[in-house]
């Protein structure tokens, strides 16, 4: 009866120390900063934003939006490189750029470096449509008329700041 009576304390004090360390860590300005925009950026309307600019740009999809995005018409990339910028499978950037190919966006040229690799070359129409979806996203929600010109100006210098720090 002793034996049980320790190896249930034992027990108890194991799962309170495991529920222990799997609350919220300690509060912090950082932790506090992070959980604030993290919430900003996973709500309903960034959702609704995003696939704004997906209609905006005539895109099938966020994913044929995010590629289209990340292409610069002066500097073509190739599959592989699209597929390392948006930390996916290459076999994923295929279906995207066959998607962004079909609207007239992208045209696949084999490089005349290599001729195994196919370069994605942004077209004038591609550029036109990822204005189009970029105007609609760089416009700031609502809730930003709250903040004075010079809070504004602060957070996108905080923003900057932390945004440029190495990872």
């Amino acid at each position: 009866m002793i034996l049980l009576s320790k190896l249930n304390d034992l027990t108890t004090s194991r799962v309170l120390a495991y529920h222990a360390a799997m609350e919220e860590p300690a509060s912090t300005p950082s932790r506090d900063a992070w959980r604030l925009l993290l919430a900003m950026f996973l709500s309903k309307e960034s959702h609704d934003r995003f696939h704004a600019a997906c209609a905006a740009a005539g895109t099938p999809h966020p994913g044929a939006l995010k590629a289209l995005i990340g292409l610069d018409e002066s500097r073509p990339q190739s599959m592989r490189a699209v597929a390392d910028g948006l930390h996916c499978d290459a076999s994923y950037i295929t279906s995207l750029v066959d998607d962004l190919e079909a609207l007239g966006y992208v045209e696949r040229r084999i490089s005349p470096t290599d001729r195994r690799v196919k370069l994605v070359h942004l077209t004038p129409t591609g550029e036109t449509a990822r204005q189009r979806a970029l105007a609609l996203m760089h416009t700031p929600p609502p809730a930003f008329e709250r903040l004075s010109d010079r809070e504004a100006t602060t957070l996108a210098r905080l923003l900057s700041k932390v945004s440029a720090a190495p990872t």
